[in-house]
């Protein structure tokens, strides 16, 4: 594939080290216009987000490119589809409650620029499943720093592209004929608080290292791992409607000899059940599952600790983080944040000196 050597979008931003509304309105113009051109070909991304943004070269004008089409879909007017994809911060309430079409696409959009203009993820929690319930129920915050500052226009975008009811949020074509898009006087062009800029950092910093974690821990799973899970279920599912309940996995557990408690199968059930529907489908407990029994088991974060931790002596220093990112092929990673969002008792400061 095409080689794009300029690295993500947030990642580019940060190294600026001044930023505007008014370039984030042309960060924005690109993005919906390359939703805009999918939608026109009737093409779904669905799995929109600064990872899957990067810039053709490191030159000052370098074009921006869409990545990564392996979840799109095409489409027809009026089709709807109800598998749950995307990445938690990003995805549309409507595809967790399992019937959307390309309007999900303008919601990440949306995401992806409230993200710009504060720093952080208008919706986010500790866990997937609050991250879920955050999007279905949660309410968009314009009062926190720096919104204040941020011009009306600005905040008007972000609500239409944001509303919860897809039937009435803005199409790309329409996102593009705002005026803080169209009209370059609307979008102030004084800096944004720096304060942004280092939440961007910690933000896109995190993200890449508990990505590298996860892999981690995803490849040490085996087939029979997963395949144990498979079978589970179906001993669960004992009417083969392909959907449990509450009750159903808490006997099911019970009857193959399961020592979770009744907590933790309801935190399952939370975890997996992310429409609210009172039941856990196939690819729910699966996904669920794994996350709860293999991802967060103690061995295993050990053994990501242990992948990082290259010497043994028990903390991860700058040089071993480093190397990791190499290892995965992240050049350019801000580590100093990395570190610092985790270090909560500085525990690292003598070793990364």
């Amino acid at each position: 594939m095409e080689l794009c050597a300029g690295g993500e979008l947030f990642d580019r931003i940060v190294a600026k080290g001044h930023y505007t509304e008014r370039a984030a309105a042309q960060l924005i113009r690109t993005i919906v216009g390359v939703v805009e051109a999918c939608h026109s070909l009737g093409v779904m991304h669905r799995d929109l987000k600064p990872e899957n943004f990067l810039f053709a070269s490191t030159a000052e004008d370098a074009p921006l490119k869409t990545t990564d089409f392996g979840l799109s879909m095409f489409y027809k007017p009026g089709d709807k589809f109800s598998d749950v994809v995307g990445s938690p911060y990003y995805v549309a309430p409507e595809v967790l409650q399992k019937c959307y079409g390309p309007e999900a696409d303008v919601w990440s959009a949306g995401v992806i620029l409230y993200i710009l203009l504060c720093g952080v993820p208008p919706f986010w929690a500790e866990t997937e499943a609050g991250i879920f319930r955050q999007i279905l129920r949660g309410k968009l915050d314009f009062e926190s720093e720096p919104w204040p500052s941020i011009s009306d226009s600005a905040k008007d975008l972000v609500r239409t592209m944001l509303c919860r009811d897809p039937t009435k949020r803005l199409s790309a074509h329409e996102v593009l004929c705002h005026p803080w898009i169209v009209d370059d006087s609307v979008a102030p062009d004084k800096p944004i608080d720096s304060a942004v800029l280092s939440r961007l950092k910690h933000f896109s910093a995190m993200n890449k290292l508990k990505k590298m974690a996860l892999r981690v821990i995803a490849e040490s799973l085996s087939e029979e791992e997963i395949g144990g899970l498979r079978e589970l279920f179906k001993m669960i599912d004992a009417d083969n409607s392909g959907t449990i309940t509450f009750d159903e996995l808490k006997d099911g557990l019970k009857r193959v000899g399961s020592e979770l408690t009744e907590h933790e199968i309801q935190a399952l059930m939370d975890a997996a059940d992310i429409d609210n529907s009172g039941t856990i489908d196939y690819g729910e407990f699966i996904a669920a599952t794994l996350h709860m029994n293999k991802l967060e088991r103690e061995e295993n974060l050990v053994s990501a600790f242990s992948f990082f931790d290259k010497d043994g002596s028990g903390f991860i220093t700058i040089d071993e983080l480093s190397q990791a990112c190499r290892q995965f092929g992240l050049d350019d990673v801000h580590l100093e944040d990395m570190i610092k969002d985790v270090d909560q008792n500085n525990g690292w400061a003598n070793r990364l000196q």
